[in-house]
């Protein structure tokens, strides 16, 4: 018995400790100039943007279908219900405890895609996973299926950030409108843009001629028409809005407050992750659409071999990139403190201690035995050790680092995000402690399917 937990918790710290030189790797990139804080903020958007949906498309996708999509409605609600009670706990944490405002968005959404994506790949390396497989199933596989889980989980963690992560630290008037993070938290996709033609159309159209500029570097390469019906999008948006509330006789004006504050969160929801796991479902709930991206080509896969190769292809960047970007955006800060260009900012070694305690001792403590007893006691779960061992680890790991962007948008001074910056550097340096919990939900799914 000691053997085995020694070989588990050696495996579950090599991933852990896997996870952490990526980070590293970023910091590297950073520190030699290959990577700034600017240019990790692009490989940042076009990740969240054009990544990530590309790869819950194709995991989503693949992995559900009309048989076991109940199996992904336990972790919908699952999502919802830890980031609720985290929220509550930050809330009571920064009232009777005084500690700061910053802790309640530390607690509450922790990084739910990139580093559990990541760690998973790394424990496919270890083989300790092997003993909670379906039988006759290959450990790859049953990887490709925890991904999933985890995406759907995540998929829910960003319309929940989109919609409470700056409220949680206090809206300013005027925000960021290009910040993204490793967990799609930004502007919302398909959000008008004044300045979106601006350097491929200027001058007066008649009867379909254009005077347009010089070409330059941030010339649009999409075709004209293209580039007019995406600018037309968001005013045909706009209008159909507006006329809808002229046709009640309502002006915008007249909209309550509460009115406002309801359809600015439900348009905050309208994401690329949410319309890439839109997709997925359809992909996969859809029979004739399964098979055509996923069945062999020998069996009715007509877009396997090129369109579902492609996307995920493109989707499996999206991982690395990310924890990647993580560790470039830590040495970014970092640096400035460093430099003393701004003052480093005071962080409470009581609220570090307590986001420790909370994100990754007592959801361990919490999770771990729920996730436990609901599969062990009720059928509320599907008989799948994957889905139990992801469940038991979805409300762990350090926050997500869309603090530091939900910072700039809730328009807190540089001494904040500095707080803010050293606090997400030393949890994620602490995510070698992910090794105990991994090792505890492993033990806890054996013993499940050995009862």
């Amino acid at each position: 018995m000691a053997s085995t937990i020694l070989t588990s918790f050696s495996g579950a710290l090599q991933a852990s400790l896997s996870v952490l030189l990526v980070i590293f790797y970023g910091v590297i990139a950073a520190q030699f100039g290959l990577l700034d804080n600017a240019s990790a903020k692009k490989v940042s958007q076009v990740s969240v943007k054009l990544f990530l949906p590309f790869l819950l498309i194709t995991k989503v996708g693949k992995e559900l279908n009309l048989q076991n999509v109940v199996n992904y409605a336990p972790i919908v609600v699952w999502a919802i219900s830890y980031n609720m009670v985290s929220m509550v706990i930050g809330f009571v944490a920064v009232k009777w405890l005084k500690l700061p405002a910053w802790v309640t968005p530390a607690i509450t959404f922790n990084n739910t895609t990139s580093l559990p994506l990541l760690l998973t790949q790394s424990l496919e390396s270890t083989g300790i996973l092997e003993k909670i497989l379906q039988d006759g199933e290959s450990t790859s596989d049953a990887i490709s299926r925890a991904q999933s889980y985890f995406l759907v989980c995540s998929v829910v963690s960003n319309c929940l950030t989109f919609a409470l992560g700056p409220k949680l630290l206090g809206e300013a008037e005027e925000g960021s409108d290009d910040e993204g993070d490793e967990e799609g938290h930004g502007k919302p996709n398909g959000q008008p843009n004044g300045d979106a033609n601006h350097h491929y159309h200027e001058g007066n159209c008649n009867s379909g001629d254009c005077q347009q500029e010089e070409p330059e570097e941030t010339t649009s390469l999409l075709p004209e028409r293209v580039n007019q019906a995406q600018s037309q999008t968001g005013t045909m948006t706009h209008n159909t809005a507006h006329n809808i509330l002229h046709m009640h006789n309502i002006h915008p004006s007249q909209l309550t407050e509460t009115t406002k504050t309801v359809w600015s969160t439900l348009y905050s929801f309208l994401n690329a992750p949410l319309i890439g796991a839109l997709i997925g479902l359809i992909v996969g709930l859809v029979p004739a659409l399964h098979k055509a991206f996923f069945a062999d080509s020998s069996d009715g896969g007509i877009f396997r071999a090129w369109l579902t190769a492609s996307l995920k292809n493109a989707g499996e960047l999206f991982v690395s990139l990310q924890i990647i970007v993580v560790g470039v955006k830590l040495s970014s800060s970092l640096r400035k403190m460093k430099r003393g260009s701004v003052h480093a900012g005071r962080t409470p070694w009581s609220a570090v201690a307590f986001v420790f305690a909370i994100r990754y001792i007592f959801w361990a403590l919490v999770s771990i035995p729920i996730i436990y007893g609901l599969a062990k006691n009720t059928k509320l779960l599907d008989a799948d050790g994957i889905l139990w061992f992801t469940m038991m680890l979805m409300p762990l790991g350090p926050p997500a680092m869309s603090l530091i962007p939900m910072a700039d948008v809730s328009g807190k001074d540089e001494r904040i995000k500095m707080a803010v910056a050293k606090l997400l550097t030393g949890m994620y340096a602490a995510s070698p402690a992910l090794a105990f919990a991994v090792v505890a939900a492993l033990r806890s799914c054996q013993k499940v399917l050995e009862s």
